[in-house]
This record gives C-alpha cells, structure tokens and sequence, in this order.
C-alpha cells in the first residue's frame, strides 16, 4: 500500500509529477529505494556519475552506493521535516486565532451587553497592555460588572460559572465593606449625638 507520505517524499527528492511518484511506489511496491533506481532505469532522474543498475534484492549492490543514496535521502528528510513542523506551527497559529475571532468575551452589568470583543483582542491586549487592562477589569468587579465568555469554544458551564462565582464573590466583599463602612459612620454619628448631649447638659 502506497500512502501520500512516501509519493511526497518521492515526488520532491527526483522532482517529478504526483502520478509519475505515485506509479513508480505502486510499481515497486512501496520501495522507495528500488523506485528512484526504476526512475533512473527510465531515465526521469539522473543517475549518479559512475553508479550502475541495481537492484535491492541484487547482491551487486556495493555498500558505497547504498550508503550514498541513505545520506542524500536522510539530508532531503530532514529538510522536508523542518518545512513540515514550521508548515505545522503556522497552521496551528492560524487554528488558534481562528477561534479567538470566533470566540468573544463579554462585560456585562445589569443583565445587559456593554463591551464584547473578540477573544483574540482580548489575548493582544493583555500582552502588550497589561497593566492596564486587568486592574480595569478588576475595578469593573466592584462596579457590579461580570464576565462571561461566548461562541462554539468558549461557551461551557463550566467556564462561566466560575466566572460568575467571582463576580458573586466580588458582590458579596463589596456589600461587605458597604455595609462596615455605613456601620461605623452609624455609630460615629450615634457618639457625636452623644457627647453634644453631655455638653449641653452642663
């Protein structure tokens, strides 16, 4: 069986056609060795000066040549490797800001939308603007602001809910320090009306 990988390889270490590659593999059976000597035969491909016909069932085959043949194809290999893992590399970037545009984020106050932006947006602006961007994102918690994400990645239970239990927790500190504040200023009020009083029982 010849798979797309081998008729690659083949294809662009004696730069012939697709169905030129794929017809030598079929021919000798997935050999990639015994189809550049039967492209050579054909004269597709140059032989090497001073190389004969072989086989790789001949015994006349000398060491020399074999190991010639590995080294030019090991060096091809590693070339096409490192074209593949940056091809590879790029396409997984493209994947990934793929669904950061297709993902938003939201700020919300009150039930309703006030900003939604792209996941992406997001991402940038907390590299390059950090300092900015998460002290108004926490400042936006204590004004009763929540964060939730959405789109066909984003938009688990899972996330928004934690989402939500720190908005809730932010909520509950706020009131917190509300009502301490109200408290103390309840009882300073309660004191000064006191001591007005003593003063002006004298």
């Amino acid at each position: 069986m010849v798979d797309f990988e081998q008729v690659q390889k083949l294809r662009d270490y004696a730069n012939i056609t697709f169905e030129e590659a794929k017809k030598a593999l079929e021919e000798t059976n997935g050999d990639l060795l015994e189809a550049v000597i039967k492209l050579e035969k054909e004269n597709k491909i140059h032989r090497p000066e001073a190389a004969g016909y072989y086989s790789s069932q001949s015994e006349g085959r000398s060491e020399e040549d074999s190991a010639k043949f590995q080294s030019r194809h090991n060096s091809h290999h590693k070339g096409q490797s490192f074209r593949e893992i940056v091809t590879a590399f790029l396409r997984w970037c493209g994947g990934i800001i793929h669904k950061g545009n297709i993902n938003s984020f939201e700020v919300l106050q009150d039930d309703s939308r006030i900003i939604t932006l792209p996941v992406t947006v997001l991402v940038v602006l907390l590299l390059f603007a950090f300092w900015i961007v998460i002290p108004l994102l926490i400042l936006g918690l204590f004004f009763g602001c929540r964060y939730r994400f959405s789109g066909p990645d984003l938009d688990k239970p899972a996330v928004n809910q934690a989402m939500e239990k720190v908005s809730q927790a932010t909520a509950r500190a706020v009131d917190t320090v509300v009502n301490a504040v109200e408290h103390m200023t309840r009882d300073g009020d309660k004191d000064k009306g006191e001591t007005n009083g003593a003063h002006s029982d004298h």
